[in-house]
């Protein structure tokens, strides 16, 4: 029986940037892994202010997931220039597959409104990853755009979501 969630955002700390790092998810959604490579750098980039990392707790204070919003949720290679809040996120590898991304999606997307009153939300994922361009799809995101990333050939998925007035 699914329970639903509650979550709670507060600015990243280093003691969730740390955790988040050794996150590993498998293959083929290892891509998304976040500290592979070098822990350091993926800490600070965590607590960096400019990428606007949060933290997201369940309502018992357990560590869930993560988002961003502005250049950090952004991948190399894509078209950026539509004014858009950019938004990235995760959820912890043993949480994924179980049918609650779409309520964590919306509850990011309610934090953001609150927080930065977008006009518009995008998203940037791999098009490989079916389960995570339904689940934006089902939260009223749309392609916007489709490219190829340079560094490893890898195809990704802009989607926009516009809010209404």
């Amino acid at each position: 029986m699914k329970r639903s969630m509650a979550f709670a955002f507060r600015p990243m700390d280093e003691a969730n940037a740390r955790a988040i790092s050794r996150w590993c998810y498998p293959a083929p959604y290892h891509l998304y892994n976040p500290g592979s490579d070098n822990i350091e750098e993926t800490v600070q980039a965590f607590l960096d202010p400019e990428y606007a990392y949060y933290a997201t707790t369940d309502e018992r204070g357990d560590l869930v997931g993560y988002c961003c919003f502005g250049p950090d949720g952004r991948v190399p290679g894509g078209e950026y220039e539509a004014d858009a809040l950019d938004v990235g996120m995760g959820m912890r590898p043993d949480l994924t597959g179980q049918g609650r991304g779409l309520t964590y999606v919306k509850a990011v997307l309610d934090f953001a409104r609150r927080t930065f009153a977008p006009t518009a939300f995008r998203v940037t994922t791999a098009e490989f990853n079916k389960r995570a361009l339904q689940m934006c799809e089902r939260a009223g995101f749309r392609p916007a755009q489709r490219f190829q990333r340079e560094q490893d050939g890898r195809v990704f998925v802009v989607l926009m979501r516009h809010e209404s007035n």
